[in-house]
């Protein structure tokens, strides 16, 4: 069976590292804690604090097994063979959108690294796939769930 490949960052594996570590080392015992606290208070058929700390155990080791998935089968972006006016994972790109003008920049990343808010997308959303590849100044159509727009890249940023 093929395990999925997690095209990320050196920067984006060592954020999951930390993470990990967090979860293992401090979360597990404050779950671990919570529920010893809730065994006490009796009978466990109807201690609801019994069954979300167990819930939320549940949660924390499907979360730690996810991780150290990902960690294992990650693969470092390695980008030096690719021109630096071209876009690939790992850069940040900026484009305007055509005709009106509004520029936007992102950070093209893999999906395991995604972070919409911090500008972050996935190689796997339709603005990277249609970019990534595409050289400075090209004029770019992108295919997403609210219609098709054209870009012109304005700028193209190792990071």
């Amino acid at each position: 069976m093929d395990e999925k490949v997690y095209p990320m960052t050196l920067e984006g594996k060592e954020k999951l590292e930390l993470e990990l570590e967090d979860l293992k080392v401090n979360r597990r015992k404050e779950i671990i804690e919570r529920i010893k606290i809730a065994r006490s208070f009796g009978d466990l058929s109807e201690n609801s604090e019994y069954e979300a700390a167990k819930d939320e155990q549940a949660m924390l080791e499907g979360r730690i097994a996810t991780i150290e998935n990902m960690i294992r089968f990650a693969e470092i972006i390695d980008d030096k063979h690719v021109d630096e006016d071209e876009v690939s994972l790992g850069r940040k790109v900026t484009f305007k959108e055509l005709p009106d003008g509004d520029e936007e920049s992102y950070i093209i990343v893999g999906s395991a690294e995604a972070d919409p808010m911090e500008f972050k997308i996935s190689n796997d959303s339709p603005i990277a796939k249609s970019l990534i590849g595409k050289k400075l100044g090209q004029i770019v159509s992108i295919e997403s769930p609210g219609g098709a727009f054209d870009v012109e890249i304005t700028n193209i940023e190792k990071i």
